[in-house]
Parts: structure tokens; C-alpha cells; sequence
């Protein structure tokens, strides 16, 4: 019974932690990468943030970008992560049902990616 309190308690503190999934859990650029994924998994409507492998690009050099993709038909994002040679993309799960909401919530995470670059 201790742990179920303890265990709710770290839930309520930490909500976007909880929303982390999948194989992979390590995301590109350090402090900084964690929080934008920190700052994109905040908002209401994503539901779950899943982080796929790190891939690497022909291009050396380079700082923390990061910038939200289209929706898919049942509104679920891409996010897609870049610093120097290495780029991530991570799939943000949403509580929306259409493209058209999940556009408006990608227009809603661009702005916040911005001002947070």
C-alpha cells in the first residue's frame, strides 16, 4: 500500500516522465534535448512520447534544433530532433482524432519549440 502512495505521488510530480515510452530512451542533445521533449510532452493534448533510434547524417557540426511534423490521420506528430551530425525523431501520441486537430497542436508545439531555441 506504501508503494501504490509512493508511486502516485511520483506520478503527480513528474506527469511528462510518465509519458515516456518505448525501446529507446535516450534523447539527442543532452540537457537541452530532454527539455524540449519535457516542454512538448506538457502540453495537454499529448498523450505519450515514444523516442525512436538515433540516426546520423552526412553534415558535421551544428546545435540543438528541433521542429514539429505533420499530423497523421489520426493526429499523432513526429518530432524530429538535430544536433550536428545526429537526428532523432520521436512520435508524439496525441488525444486528437483528426489530421486537422493534430495540425493545430503542431502549430501549438512549433511556437513553443521557437520560443524555447
Amino acid at each position: 500500500m506504501a508503494e501504490n502512495k509512493t508511486n502516485l505521488q511520483e506520478n503527480t510530480q513528474n506527469p511528462s516522465r510518465n509519458k515516456l515510452g518505448g525501446v529507446h530512451t535516450t534523447i539527442i542533445g543532452g540537457r537541452a534535448g530532454k527539455r524540449l521533449v519535457k516542454l512538448v510532452s506538457q502540453h495537454p493534448e499529448v498523450k505519450k512520447v515514444i523516442p525512436s533510434v538515433i540516426s546520423v547524417k552526412g553534415i558535421a557540426g551544428g546545435s540543438l534544433t528541433g521542429k514539429v511534423l505533420r499530423a497523421d490521420v489520426r493526429g499523432n506528430l513526429r518530432l524530429l530532433l538535430s544536433e550536428g551530425r545526429s537526428f532523432q525523431e520521436i512520435r508524439l501520441v496525441t488525444t486528437v482524432g483528426t489530421a486537422e486537430e493534430g495540425d493545430r497542436i503542431m502549430n501549438e508545439l512549433n511556437g513553443i519549440l521557437r520560443a524555447a531555441l
